[in-house]
């Protein structure tokens, strides 16, 4: 392991802490996006599922190489605003998406009061 600033500082152990939690969430959102049914999100008036397992992947990638990149040499990766934008389109799925997708009950045992 080689640290490009030559010791692990509080600085630099915070930031890669930071950026394996971000990881985290975005691995967390693009996981839970895979097994909500696909028919939820245009239910619900979301963007379709392929697109949102789109985004959520390519923000898991981001957030890994973030990661990887934090943890291995001691700082945060130099792709600038990339790994922020990534952990935005996890919360925004967790936040907004999620709860509403997560509600949907979809089916043909659908009475005049809900589900039978």
């Amino acid at each position: 392991m080689s640290f490009s600033q030559g010791a692990l500082t509080p600085l630099v152990l915070f930031f890669a802490v930071l950026a394996l939690a971000a990881f985290v969430v975005e691995a967390w959102a693009f996981i839970d996006a895979i097994r909500r049914p696909t028919g939820a999100f245009a239910a619900v008036g979301k963007l379709t599922k392929p697109l949102w397992l789109i985004i959520l992947g390519v923000a898991a990638v981001i957030g890994l190489g973030s990661a990887v990149t934090a943890l291995l040499y001691g700082g945060l990766s130099i792709v600038g605003i990339l790994p922020v934008a990534a952990f935005v389109a996890g919360a925004v799925y967790l936040a907004d998406v999620r709860p509403k997708v997560r509600e949907f009950r979809g089916g043909t045992h659908q009475g005049p009061y809900g589900p039978w």
